[in-house]
């Protein structure tokens, strides 16, 4: 993951995903608010698991990269079977990628199988791969005091609101607003990733002061002293806030978007359907009225036929 790629491709998917869960959570409060249950994944209209199998598929090509393509002998180990000091944060990123596959692959399990509990323990899966992700980038065997670091903490504080979200989804599936925090939380995660991709690796975007220096084969940002490393990372601050109020102002334009196309389409729906059910009453009324009547007419006809019958 130490790359450009290896942060922007991530970043891709945690944003897909993001935007994915966002749409569909917002559609279906804007067309039931009232019976609004969130949900931990969606089905694609195209392939029922395809949002499960793309999470899998991601972490196992993640794991290949980190553990067998990235490193020079296509291995992680040492000569003497030990993990080298240059290969920890490989391991680091494959098990973050692997609880992912695990909670892709257990909730495609949950959900063939029926489970009742489904929803909960696929949220309680979730979390732990987030608890996961958490305590890795935290314990991060990395560089933690410089240019790159403090990306990774301010990471952490998105990846901290995803899993406080994802922990409350189990104790309030209804409410719309955690599920919508949850989906916006993993879809930033992937706007800051990519950005840490760009920002990282690329000569143009470090800050003055700063290089890229390369460090027992991979490349890490230095500063030439403590004012350009301070400067630095309050550049990364100031990116960072501004990335949160740009982001907050897209979800609010999305949400208001959505909301008022769907709104719309379900009092539609509800105007139709009310339209015919007044159109079935009336027509039970027009039948109550012919039957009405017809007894009448067919009540003169008697009357007239026991007059007929007094004469004679």
């Amino acid at each position: 993951m130490g790359t450009l790629v290896g942060h922007v491709a991530p970043g891709f998917g945690f944003l897909l995903i993001g935007l994915w869960h966002l749409f569909n959570n917002t559609k279906l409060y804007s067309l039931n608010p009232n019976t609004y249950i969130s949900l931990p994944w969606f089905p694609s209209p195209l392939l029922k698991y395809l949002e499960l199998i793309l999470i899998m598929i991601g972490s196992s090509i993640s794991v290949s990269m980190e553990l067998f393509i990235g490193p020079a002998d296509h291995q992680p180990f040492d000569k003497d079977g030990t993990i080298p000091s240059n290969h920890l944060h490989n391991f680091e990123h494959a098990s973050i990628s692997l609880t992912f596959f695990i909670y892709a692959f257990f909730t495609m399990v949950f959900d063939h199988v029926k489970l009742k509990s489904k929803d909960s323990m696929t949220q309680l899966l979730g979390a732990l791969a987030f608890g996961q992700q958490l305590l890795l980038f935290h314990l991060h065997s990395s560089d933690h005091m410089g240019v790159e670091g403090q990306y990774h903490w301010l990471l952490q504080i998105v990846i901290f609101l995803s899993l406080c979200t994802t922990i409350l989804s189990i104790a309030f599936p209804k409410s719309f607003t955690v599920a919508f925090t949850r989906s916006a939380s993993i879809a930033f995660q992937g706007v800051w990733f990519i950005v840490m991709g760009f920002a990282l690796w690329t000569p143009g975007f470090i800050a003055k002061g700063c290089f890229i220096n390369s460090e027992d084969g991979h490349q890490v940002v230095r500063c030439h002293d403590d004012e350009s490393l301070h400067r630095a990372k309050s550049l990364v601050n100031i990116q960072f806030s501004w990335f949160t109020a740009g982001f907050a102002v897209v979800l609010m334009v999305l949400f208001l978007l959505m909301n008022h196309k769907y709104s719309e389409l379900s009092q539609e729906q509800y105007v139709s359907l009310d339209n015919k059910t007044s159109d079935e009453e009336e027509e039970d009324l027009e039948g109550q009225m012919k039957l009405q009547e017809t007894s009448s007419f067919i009540h003169m006809g008697k009357g007239f036929m026991k007059s007929m019958d007094l004469e004679r």
